[in-house]
Formats: C-alpha cells, structure tokens, sequence
C-alpha cells in the first residue's frame, strides 16, 4: 500500500501541475468521463436515425471528395463522386443527406441527371439506364449549404486563442449533414481520395496518407489519400492554422503526426512523446498497427474528450489515458467494428481495456491491479445492468460508462484470467485478422468463437452470466487446515446481486498468508455452492484473502474460519441408526447447519430442508441405506443411515 500511496501522490501531483501556457490537466477520472460524453454527444442522431432501407441496393467503392471550406464560415461546397456496384438492377440511387443541405447537379459522364430530395432526408437520383447487377458505375453530386442549421454538431467552427477553426465529427450518423453519404454502418467504402480548398494561412487533416498541399491564389488545396476500407462517420476533417510535427514510431517505420494550435505546441509535444511507446506495446500484443503504411495522427479540436477517426484522431486534450483509448480504437472500433448497438462494447470495453494494458506496462502490476479495482468498485457499485444492450433505444444505456467501457473491460480481464495469457492474446490476434471480420464488422458471437477455437474451451455460460445477463457475486470462503498434514479446506458458497445469474461460473482466486511473511495464491474452479477444495499449503496459514488482485468481477466477499473436518463430524450427531421414523440432530459445534438433503441408493434428492430442526420425519421411506449430507457454515460432511 505504501508503494501504491506513492504512486498515487507522484501521479496526481504530476496530473493537476501547471504549464508553462497555464494548461491544467485533468484527473483521469475526469478525462474518462469526458471519453465517455464526447462518444455519446451526438448520441440522440444514432438512435434517432435508422438503416435507411434505399440504400442497401448498391455497395460503395470508392469516394473522391472535393470540399471548399473557410473556418471563418459555417458553410461548405462540394462535389462527392462515388463509385458503385449495383447488387440488384438499379434505375436510381439513393444518398443519405439532410434538408440544410442543396444540390445544383448531379453529373454522369458530362451529363446531368435528374434528382430530387425528400422529407425523409435523401436525394434520391435518377440514372439515364437500368444498372445491372454487378456493374459499376459512377456520379457525382455538387451541392452547397451551411451543415450548422442541421442542428447535429457533425460540422462546427469556433476559434482557439481568436484564431477560426473547423472540424467534423459525424459519429456515425452525422455525416449526412454536411455531405450526401451512405451511413447504415453496413457497408464500407474501400478507399477515398479527400481534396479540401482552403485559405492557405491554414493547414487541412483528414484521413490517410498526405499527398500534397498547393497554393492557388488565396487558397491551399489539401489532398489526403486513405486506401483501407472505411465507413461514412470515419471520415473527417480540420482545418486552422495548425503547426505540425511528428513521432516516430519505429516498429512499422511510419510517423504519428500532430497537427496542434501552436499556442498548445510545447504542452502537446511533451504528452504525444508516447504514443510510439503504446503504439509498440499494442502492436506486440495484438498485431502491427492496421493502418502503418498511411500513417496514424492527432489533430486538435474544440471538444472534450476525443474521436478515434481513421488514422486521423480527433483530441481535446493530450491526457495519456486518451491517447491510448483512442489510439486502441485504431484495432478495436475502426479495423473491426461493432456490428450492431448491442455489441458496443467491442468498441468501448477494448479501447477501455487496452487503456488498462498500457498501466500495466508502463507501472507494473501493482499499478494494474489499483486500475482494475477502481473498475470493479464502479461496476458493482449498482446490483444489476447488462454490457449487451438490451434496450437500444437509450442513449444512456448505449454509452454507459459503468456497463459498455468498465465492466466490458472487466468481461475481457476475467477472459485472460480464466484462459490465460496466450490463449486470450492469440484469440484476439486471430479475430483481428479474420478475414470475414478485418476491415468491416462483428459481434459479439464472433469473438466468442475465436477465443473457443484457441482455447478449446465452451465459453456459453460465461458470456450469459458475465455479458448478457445482470449483477455480480459475492463469495464466502469457509477455511481450514490441518494442522498435521497441511492440508487446507475451502468451502465455497455464492450469493448473486440479481435474479438473472443462477450462479456465476468463474476460477476464484484466493491468497493465503502465512506468520512469516509467506504467500501463495489458489486457483479455485467453483461451479456450484457448496464446493469444498482440498490443498496442500506448506506453512501454517494465519489469512486468507478472496481475489485480493481484483481478478474478478465481485463485492461484500466474507471469509469464515472453519474447524476440522472430524471435529466437525464428531460435534453433529445424526440418530438413531439405524432409524425407524424420526431422524433427529445433536449439535453441538458452533457451525450452524444450514442445509440437510437425503439421497437413496439411487442419488436421487428424497429430502432437502433447510435450517433442520432437530427431528426429521421420515416415516415414509422404504426401506434400505440412505446418504445424509450436512451443509454447515462450517463445511459439509456426508453419513450413512439404514431406514428399518
């Protein structure tokens, strides 16, 4: 504790010190929370928009997309031209686009097509000829507006010390405000070309690989190239007057490039030093960063919090937990994406997690554990609610910090803790190269095979009790050792936090501690109350602990100190045997019995009371042998009986 309590201060002292430009961070409480509101911000446009049913005919290839842009103005002109394959014949094609937005002409090989907008938010465009099946095609859209009067936050301008400044941030129903798109978060779009004219005071990010910057008059043209296959809501850009520089990442041999206000420039250079270091660490344990021949990159903006665009985050600050949670949606969130809003955790948990990852590899285990308790305490700081999101119509459930990122980064700890380290990592280096799964979408179900595949282990009851289902146990952990041969009883009972879980399926740990300073950890497989484990420990045990290193999701846990198993026996007598019809109890140890259950010769239950009293009829049972067992507070123990 005194080595945590050290940490603790150096660590806080370091988060609220001041800057030579006044910059205060914010505790990493403060910045999760801020991940947390800045994921859910334009939350009420995802559950109010729906997969729009016109455009599932057609799958997108590739976007050249041409903006004129000034961070003074709230006002944008384009020209989107998409290439598309038809997937059933076509005699027109719809686009995702909102009302604030208009369209002078749609053109076809220097020909222009007829269109025409709906209340429904589309654009909706003829084609001269029925496109077959699995022809592609192209058109481009020039249309103009001010994204601003959608109300949707997907398109802002402010300012940075008086200095314009624009961005995007569509997640991931919002790019239909300031461009005609597809957004069902179905189909990804292979790659695109992005040309942003701009006044050349300024600098432009978006996406991919920088190409070139060329002046033109007043303006800069901005041409940035992203080859990997991307949705709608990935796509972004900023624009101001940006200093740029760069860290090396020399695992893959490609740049981080930060584009930052430069009145921020030496606060922001001290904080993205590490993004090398935990790109590296992400990159030993899953695989290769997907996007290491684009480049990865940060650009300031004016929201809290961040936005894991593709290559190209998004920050609003530069906290070291939230370089790593959105680098981590580099893997998790944008090569593989959540394939439906209940499964939002295989965003968020992994992103949270892997934020996890980088304390432990960079302070240690000591540091790791304090992380994992801090979850567990939120977690279980309410009795019930799911990670799979049962009720997707609520924007708090989608984006809850408690169930999505803190227990979904718990679900994937206590996978490692009960497969191990290199069945975990390998099933996660297996899913991320999926071929069905890179580059486009997943479930949960999906993950779940991977990790049985390595594993070889069913992993059905796990994710009902832990994922889709509601609470935590509480364990209690009855224990004794013999002192003549060292052996040590655990009994192990569970109580559950909601009615959901019958019982929930997990190796508990539990430390015991000798007088001189001795310590060993035991690995308990309980399946069921009741379970009584023998061990040798060889030293005299004085505590115990239950998963004092926060393996587990659990809270109110309670050790009793049993006596010996023939003690035990000895001090509850069972009479008379043989019996004829009534069965009556003597005890006289301090263990309370808490269940007696009868079996015939068959295994069969023909009797269970709870709390016996100290006579039980059994005038009714035939004759023959019959096993008692008594469950105490204390242990359990078996005795035979003949019914005359």
């Amino acid at each position: 504790m005194y080595t945590l309590k050290k940490f603790l201060l150096f660590y806080f002292l370091i988060l609220f010190s001041v800057s030579v430009f006044g910059q205060i961070e914010i505790s990493k409480e403060n910045i999760f929370n801020e991940i947390v509101s800045s994921e859910r911000r334009n939350a009420s446009k995802k559950i109010a928009f729906k997969a729009n049913p016109n455009t599932i005919n057609y799958d997108l290839k590739y976007h050249r997309l041409e903006w004129y842009v000034n961070p003074e103005n709230a006002f944008i002109n384009g020209e989107i031209t998409s290439y598309f394959v038809a997937t059933e014949s076509l005699n027109s094609i719809t686009f995702d686009m909102a009302e604030n937005l208009t369209v002078s002409k749609v053109m076809q090989r220097g020909e222009s097509l007829s269109f025409s907008k709906n209340t429904s938010e589309e654009l909706i465009i003829q084609l001269p000829n029925t496109q077959g099946q699995g022809v592609l095609d192209s058109l481009t859209v020039v249309y103009s507006g001010n994204p601003k009067s959608s109300g949707f936050g997907s398109f802002e301008i402010s300012t940075h010390s008086g200095t314009p400044v624009l961005w995007t941030l569509s997640e991931p129903y919002g790019a239909k405000g300031w461009w005609p798109c597809k957004q069902d978060l179905i189909d990804k779009i292979d790659s695109i070309d992005v040309f942003i004219t701009h006044p050349k005071a300024y600098k432009a990010a978006s996406n991919g690989v920088l190409k070139s910057e060329k002046i033109e008059g007043i303006n800069k043209i901005t041409h940035w190239k992203h080859n990997f296959p991307i949705p709608a809501y990935l796509i972004a850009i900023a624009v101001t007057n940006y200093t740029v520089y760069t860290d090396y990442v020399e695992k893959g041999d490609f740049d981080v490039v930060n584009y930052v206000y430069p009145e921020h420039l030496s606060w922001a250079k001290g904080e993205t030093a590490v993004t090398p270091r935990i790109m590296d660490l992400f990159g030993e344990l899953f695989e290769l960063y997907p996007y290491a021949s684009e480049k990865y990159g940060h650009a300031e903006f004016g929201w809290g919090g961040g936005m894991e665009h593709t290559t190209m985050t998004f920050m609003g600050s530069w906290n070291r937990d939230l370089i790593a949670h959105e680098l981590a949606h580099q893997w998790f969130g944008n090569k593989i994406t959540c394939g439906s809003w209940e499964d939002i955790w295989l965003n968020e948990g992994f992103a949270t997690y892997l934020t996890g990852l980088v304390y432990e590899d960079f302070f240690g285990e000591a540091t790791f554990r304090s992380w994992r308790s801090n979850k567990v305490n939120n977690i279980t700081s309410q009795p019930g609610g799911s990670t799979f999101v049962k009720d997707t119509s609520s924007v708090n459930n989608i984006f809850s910090g408690r169930l999505s990122y803190n227990k979904g980064s718990m679900i994937l700890h206590m996978l490692r803790y009960k497969l191990g380290d290199d069945n975990f990592f390998k099933s996660l280096q297996n899913y991320l190269k999926d071929p069905n799964l890179a580059f486009s979408y997943a479930k949960t179900d999906d993950l779940k095979k991977h990790l049985e595949n390595v594993s070889k282990i069913d992993l059905t009851e796990f994710f009902d009790d832990w994922y889709y289902n509601e609470g935590y146990p509480s364990y209690e952990v009855t224990w004794h050792q013999n002192t003549s041969n060292n052996v040590v009883r655990f009994t192990v009972n569970q109580t559950q936090s909601h009615s959901s879980v019958a019982f929930f399926e997990m190796p508990l740990p539990v430390k015991v501690n000798g007088g001189s300073g001795e310590s060993e950890i035991v690995r308990l497989e309980v399946t069921e109350n009741g379970q009584v484990f023998n061990t040798i420990i060889p030293f005299e045990i004085t505590s115990i602990q239950i998963d004092p290193d926060s393996q587990l999701i659990s809270r109110n846990n309670n050790i009793v100190l049993g006596v010996d198993q023939m003690e035990l026996e000895n001090n509850i007598s069972i009479y008379p045997n043989p019996v004829k019809d009534i069965l009556n109890i003597n005890n006289k140890s301090n263990a309370i019995i808490e269940k007696l259950t009868i079996y015939n010769v068959l295994g069969k239950n023909v009797l269970q009371i709870n709390k016996p009293t100290s006579a039980i009829n059994i005038q009714n049972f035939e004759f023959g042998m019959y096993l008692v067992k008594v469950e105490t507070t204390h242990g359990s123990f078996f005795k035979t009986i003949l019914k005359q």
